[in-house]
């Protein structure tokens, strides 16, 4: 992974708030179904970039992860 840390965290943070936002959840709610994902994992662990996706993707995908847990 070549994403500097500080800038990953500042994504991360971007990506909870418009999450809570976009699906009026708590930060608390959004934060910990964030860090509860495999789109976490899969970003913290620099796999396939997904760091370089947008913010906007990535709400998507996590939004798409919890769609299929919660059904």
């Amino acid at each position: 992974m070549n994403a500097n840390p500080t800038l990953l965290q500042k994504k991360y943070a971007r990506v909870v708030e418009r999450y809570a936002e976009k699906y009026q959840v708590t930060l608390e709610t959004a934060l910990e179904r964030f860090y509860d994902s495999e789109l976490y994992q899969l970003v913290s662990a620099g796999v396939s970039d997904l760091h370089c996706m947008s913010d906007e993707y990535l709400v998507e995908e996590l939004h798409d992860e919890w769609s299929k847990k919660e059904e």
